[in-house]
């Protein structure tokens, strides 16, 4: 048997989050294990580095499989392309050893969370931001995320039915930036709970929109209390973007810049 670790990338819209339910709902990982299996001439079962909610993409996934197929890299690749929905791609496939797990290995995880800050609601790209018509101050914003950085127990940002046994994580980058009419959220932690960047996006617009302080960041966080921490953002702004591993156990190919970034 041999184990295969593939990236992925997907538009979320149309799918009720990354992990397979039951049978007649849309997900991605069902999607990926049906063009896997038909390229391997076997059933195959993926591992992903992190579960996606309905409505969230990726730039970024990493998962892996075991197979007795014999193929090679560009074979995964283009192969199972050809038996994806157009809003689904394997971007790079790498054989690695049997140590590595898209999971478990994983030490650390960067998402972004896209703003389109306008009075006006876009007709293009609707699917992948969120709009907020009220001006975001991204100073503010910065200043309030910079109570979050360090390791916290986030429980003012966890998703209620959230089942991770702990809620400690370490943020070890949280930053917000202005491009045009673009407000991105950066977010690098070792790992992430349920809706843990959608509801620290929501805490920050709030802050940059002038209805909280900067201040008031440190203390939802402080509170552990998720009905202290404001509304949950919606999905459609939110990517994974990358899953760092140890360089020994898997290198994760540099890809070229998101094309929402080249228009």
């Amino acid at each position: 048997m041999a184990r295969i670790a593939l990236g992925v990338e997907y538009d979320g819209s149309r799918y009720r989050g990354w992990q397979a339910q039951q049978s007649g709902i849309r997900s991605v990982q069902v999607a990926v294990e049906a063009a896997l299996s038909k390229v391997a001439n076997e059933p195959v079962s993926v591992v992903c580095a992190g579960r996606t909610d309905a409505g969230v993409h990726a730039r970024g996934q990493v998962i892996h499989f075991d197979t007795s197929a014999e193929r090679t890299p560009r074979s995964w690749v283009h192969g199972a392309n050809a038996n994806l929905p157009d809003d689904i791609s394997i971007l790079w496939a790498q054989p690695v050893s049997e140590e590595f797990h898209a999971r478990f290995s994983a030490r650390a995880r960067s998402y972004q969370y896209l703003i389109y800050n306008s009075p006006v609601r876009p007709a293009l790209f609707r699917e992948q931001l969120t709009w907020n018509f009220r001006p975001l101050d991204v100073a503010r914003m910065q200043a309030g995320a910079q109570h979050l950085l360090g390791t916290h127990d986030f429980s003012s940002f966890r998703g209620i039915q959230c089942q991770a046994k702990s809620p400690v994580r370490t943020l070890h980058r949280l930053e917000v930036q202005r491009r045009g009419d673009m407000v991105v959220i950066e977010a690098n932690a070792n790992a992430f709970l349920m809706h843990m960047v959608r509801n620290i996006a929501g805490v920050l617009m709030a802050v940059g929109s002038g209805k909280q302080e900067p201040e008031w960041v440190a203390q939802v966080l402080a509170a552990c209390d998720r009905t202290q921490g404001g509304v949950t953002a919606p999905p459609y702004g939110l990517y994974m973007m990358a899953v760092e591993y140890e360089p020994q156990l898997l290198v994760v190919p540099q890809l070229p810049s998101p094309l929402f970034e080249r228009l």
